[in-house]
């Protein structure tokens, strides 16, 4: 399985208001960027786009180093979704692009 590395931040400019995000993808010596954006956003929302953008990315599974200056996305993957998913996203903020990360990174490790 390759291993690779994905760097990603993610901002908006008040919150909510335009936000963007960025991932770069690592494997060997090659890097890919990825960048979005939406008009009317939070940075939390920017935070994990970036994520779930670079895990999108990926043309097959893949072991992955997570590199990422949000607690909110990292604390999220790590220790809060399992109990997240046990109560079925309530009260828990952007629940709908925590199902998407969910869904997409079923493959990865």
């Amino acid at each position: 399985m390759k291993k690779i590395e994905i760097f990603t931040d993610g901002s908006s400019l008040g919150n909510p208001g335009p936000g963007g995000w960025c991932a770069i993808l690592r494997y060997k010596e090659k890097e890919k960027i990825l960048k979005g954006g939406e008009k009317h956003t939070t940075n939390n929302k920017m935070e994990l786009k970036a994520v779930i953008e670079a895990i999108k990315a990926l043309k097959e599974p893949c072991e992955i180093d997570l590199y990422a200056d949000s607690t909110y996305v990292l604390k999220g993957i790590s220790e809060w979704l399992e109990n997240w998913v046990k109560k079925d996203f309530k009260n828990v903020k952007n629940p709908e692009l925590w199902r998407e990360f969910l869904e997409i990174s079923k493959k990865q490790k």
